[in-house]
């Protein structure tokens, strides 16, 4: 199947059933994964089939980057040598979680990685078809939800939630995204299942739709938004941050897999946690890498994955995570796409606890920094202040290849060209959408939006 490699390697209102079917592939695309039963192999040879989802870049630690440093099949090697078994892993490639739980729910996926509110639907749909999951680990998060965004098409009469209204808005129902979509929605005093025209479509989907103007908005995770946004194709409408809670994607494994092959769990964890080291202290190389595999711009996974990016890497269930998660819930519960989730039950902390290291611990987020990546640079420039930043752009001018800036409010990060400035006395501040910015010049006296040209001219004043 497409994605797929071998190596030595409802609206929301809508049933679950129904976004399932629309996300699921062909049976016939899947195979040499451990089935329901144990797994797979002749008892000289193990299949450990792993989904992910490449371009949710968030996720790379457990999928496209891991898989590229082969941390994971070195670990099972390892194995091998002791056990006698040989190895072999199955990378199977999603443009969403859904479909990566309806193949773990058949047992033909082992491990998978989703955001967190595909892997309440996970838990849910395990526990309904008596092939239970468990949530061991984290990749990326933001703690504000940051890494989910609703964007317009450049020059767009929607300048607000609220224009939305009577609006056709495409997003992946049961997603992260739409979690987002409907909170803010609701925040915005506009009904989600009533006064807009919800499309559920893949996230490839709707950037084409958006792009070709046969809908109004699109919802979306980490990293359609920031991919728009570079190419010109979109503009940030709202910000997922400014909802100011968590979001994540992270780990999960087939209970039944778990336990019989605990081993095999413990060294993909192991593999993770060098991924997210490697990650952490390389982040330009990392990006490159990801880049290269998924033909993603590395400025456009730089922007969530670099060292003052969106995402923080980290594979500890944190409890600010967990909290988030049962937050969840009740959303989900509405939609009816899932009834009781016991997350605390569904949360596994013993697996990543046995593949800790002696540099398991990671420091926590810190506040994004304006920071500027130079052509033919490995490493980039951090800056004290966003008119640091833009009078270091001014200096450097051709040689810039991508110049990263925070929101003056939430801290996501954000291209500096693509950002909305604004100019208050000899200070510059930038923000991810319009609204934001004209809710900031309401209410500060004398401070004014300037298009970016400008905001560079001052900084060089």
């Amino acid at each position: 199947m497409p994605g797929t490699r071998l190596t030595p390697l409802r609206s929301f209102s809508r049933s679950l059933s129904v976004s399932l079917a629309l996300l699921l592939p062909p049976a016939t695309a899947c195979g040499g994964a451990a089935d329901a039963d144990g797994p797979a192999g002749d008892g000289r040879t193990v299949t450990v089939t792993v989904g992910y989802q490449s371009k949710t870049i968030n996720t790379v630690t457990a999928g496209t980057l891991l898989r590229s440093l082969g941390y994971f099949e070195e670990e099972l090697a390892a194995r091998g040598k002791k056990d006698g078994v040989s190895y072999k892993v199955v990378w199977q490639d999603y443009a969403t979680g859904a479909p990566i739980t309806a193949q773990m729910t058949a047992g033909k996926i082992d491990i998978g990685s989703m955001g967190d509110f595909p892997l309440l639907i996970n838990a849910a749909r395990g526990k309904q078809l008596r092939q239970p999951t468990r949530l061991v680990s984290v990749t990326g998060y933001n703690l504000r939800g940051g890494l989910n965004t609703v964007v317009t098409k450049p020059g767009s009469t929607v300048r607000s939630l609220a224009d939305l209204r009577g609006k056709k808005v495409s997003t992946s129902v049961g997603s992260a995204a739409d979690g987002t979509l409907v909170r803010a929605l609701q925040r915005a005093g506009v009904d989600p299942a009533k006064d807009i025209r919800k499309l559920n479509q893949q996230p490839s989907v709707g950037a084409s739709a958006l792009t070709a103007g046969s809908v109004d908005a699109l919802s979306q995770f980490v990293a359609w938004p920031g991919l728009l946004a570079f190419e010109g194709r979109a503009t940030a409408l709202y910000d997922g941050a400014e909802l100011n809670l968590p979001t994540f994607h992270g780990v999960t494994v087939r209970e039944k897999f778990a336990k019989e092959r605990a081993g095999v769990l413990d060294d993909f964890l192991t593999a993770q946690r060098r991924a997210t080291d490697h990650l952490r202290t390389r982040p330009v190389a990392a990006a490159e890498s990801v880049a290269q595999e998924t033909g993603l711009p590395a400025e456009v996974v730089y922007l969530y994955n670099g060292a003052q990016g969106i995402a923080t890497f980290d594979p500890e269930l944190r409890p600010e995570l967990v909290d988030a998660l049962k937050q969840d819930v009740p959303l989900l519960k509405e939609a009816k796409l899932v009834g009781d989730v016991d997350v605390d039950a569904f949360v596994d902390r013993a697996p990543l606890a046995r593949a800790a290291s002696k540099n398991a611990a990671y420091p926590k987020a810190a506040a994004a920094r304006p920071e500027l990546w130079l052509k033919g640079k490995s490493e980039t420039r951090t800056f004290d202040s966003p008119k640091a930043l833009l009078k270091a752009v001014g200096d450097a001018g051709s040689a810039v290849r991508a110049a990263y800036v925070p929101d003056a409010v939430t801290g996501t990060s954000w291209f500096a060209d693509k950002a909305v400035w604004v100019a208050e006395g000899a200070e510059l501040r930038a923000f991810v959408t319009p609204a934001g910015a004209r809710a900031y010049v309401d209410a500060h006296a004398g401070s004014r939006v300037v298009d970016h040209p400008t905001a560079l001219r001052l900084a060089a004043s």
